[in-house]
């Protein structure tokens, strides 16, 4: 019998991964990085699995679309948000590097998040560990055969490199992928992979930067309501 539950959705207007994570001996669950167009969806799954959402994760304050967050803590009272104590923005709880999420501790089966700062995409970026499961959610400091973009909020091209070749790259091979987005209709990598496929981080730092510099990418859709509604957890009145 699954000891743990590990579910994927996708928000397609933003191309984002919002991910469940659940103990099962304790019907305990977190959430990764959901979005407030489907926040009910999730809230939805969630009552009918039976699960206790514990806390709302996110992995920084995102720029192309608002957060589900404060959405779920209406749906689901219980729940807590969480985000990197240096990412500027509201939150219940605050995390930082080295520290574990923990959810099912009163059970025999809980589940324990490491929590790795991987800033470059933004200052406060947060990618998650989850050892038992070999899973790593890496927001948008790691793509599947990419990576986030350094060209606005806090944004470092050379920090961002340090940030995956150091914190990321430093996992077992095998362990699995798990972006907060994708384009190309792919659901998830292995560490193996993008060391080995990635088109940017196979590169030098030099060679690295480089390419971050000439991108040439269009402004981010929802980038002047998302920023402010996110650092205050999704939810600002009438946006």
């Amino acid at each position: 019998m699954a000891k743990h539950l590990l579910r994927q959705f996708f928000e397609h207007e933003s191309s984002t991964y919002t991910y469940m994570l659940a103990d099962l001996s304790t019907n305990e669950a977190l959430i990764i990085d959901p979005v407030i167009n489907t926040a009910e969806r999730d809230a939805k799954v969630i009552q009918q699995l039976g699960l206790k959402l514990r806390y709302a994760v996110n992995t920084h304050v995102h720029a192309d679309h608002i957060t589900g967050s404060g959405k779920l803590k209406t749906l689901l009272p219980e729940c807590k948000s969480v985000i990197s104590s240096v990412s500027g923005a509201q939150a219940d709880v605050y995390v930082k590097d080295g520290e574990i999420i923990k959810i099912g501790e009163s059970g025999k089966t809980p589940i324990s998040i490491e929590c790795r700062s991987t800033p470059g995409h933004t200052n406060g970026c947060m990618t998650f560990v989850w050892h038992e499961g070999s899973a790593v959610f890496t927001g948008d400091a790691l793509l599947i055969r990419g990576c986030g973009r350094t060209d606005f909020q806090q944004g470092s091209s050379d920090t961002l490199y340090t940030s995956i070749q150091e914190k990321i790259f430093t996992l077992p091979d095998h362990y699995v992928v798990y972006p907060a987005h994708d384009y190309t209709g792919q659901t998830c990598s292995t560490i193996l992979e993008e060391k080995t496929f990635n088109p940017r981080l196979t590169k030098s730092r030099e060679e690295f930067m480089d390419i971050m510099a000439n991108l040439k990418l269009s402004y981010p859709k929802q980038i002047d309501k998302a920023l402010p509604a996110n650092l205050i957890c999704g939810l600002q009145g009438d946006i």
